[in-house]
């Protein structure tokens, strides 16, 4: 639950920082996933897990010239009420304004970079999800993050994003969104779209079987089943 004298989340009220995604791309599937605990794998969400395997496996860092490169940093933010992990986090030394680190000489520009299997969407999902990333190291690390990148598989590059007002509100909304389906425990009803027939959860969700029905038709129907 918010608390006023912390402003912020209390960390037992954490979400998911992952979860953006879930639900951004339906809310009822991030509430069976978050809510309910309900999954199932696809051939999708494996392939994912894989990809995103190579990118961290467990907490390290390394060193590339005047580049700091940081693999499965925990990061979270009480402000969104959020936890979770980085793919990447890109630690860029610089001559201008930056932040120190301890034991690194020079000051350092922080850079997220969020890795995924498949190539650019429609939808800015994967872009919020980013977001979200960056604003956690601002919050931890007292920085300013103006852009980060997000990795695609399928076309083997980075794309820039700029950070700017516009989507951070949108992250902030969606989390203030999902810790109130949170709170009240609500599993919203299927919205059918064509995106149902690629979730791993379908066949938990039954979208098919969940199409609205009048009560007048419900009513029509079933007396015409006793008749029969």
């Amino acid at each position: 639950m918010y608390s006023e004298e912390l402003n912020g989340y209390e960390e037992e009220d954490y979400l998911m920082l992952s979860g953006i995604q879930h639900f951004l791309f339906c809310r009822r599937q991030w509430a069976l996933i978050h809510l309910e605990q309900q999954w199932e794998e696809n051939l999708r969400t494996v392939e994912g897990k894989l990809f995103h395997k190579k990118a961290h496996d467990g907490y390290s860092t390394e060193k590339r010239g005047d580049i700091l490169i940081s693999r499965g940093m925990p990061v979270f933010s009480r402000t969104l009420g959020t936890n979770g992990v980085c793919d990447i986090v890109e630690f860029h030394r610089t001559d201008g304004d930056g932040i120190p680190l301890r034991g690194r000489e020079g000051r350092y520009l922080v850079y997220p970079v969020e890795y995924k299997k498949g190539q650019p969407k429609e939808e800015e999902t994967d872009i919020l999800q980013m977001a979200a990333q960056a604003m956690c190291l601002e919050e931890m690390l007292g920085c300013e993050i103006r852009k980060g990148y997000l990795f695609y598989g399928e076309i083997r590059r980075r794309i820039e994003v700029p950070l700017g007002e516009e989507i951070r509100r949108r992250v902030k909304d969606a989390f203030r969104e999902m810790h109130q389906y949170y709170e009240r425990k609500h599993t919203p009803m299927v919205k059918r779209t064509k995106a149902c027939n690629a979730c791993s959860l379908k066949d938990l969700c039954l979208p098919q079987l969940m199409k609205k029905r009048s009560a007048k038709e419900y009513i029509s129907r079933r007396v015409k089943e006793d008749e029969d």
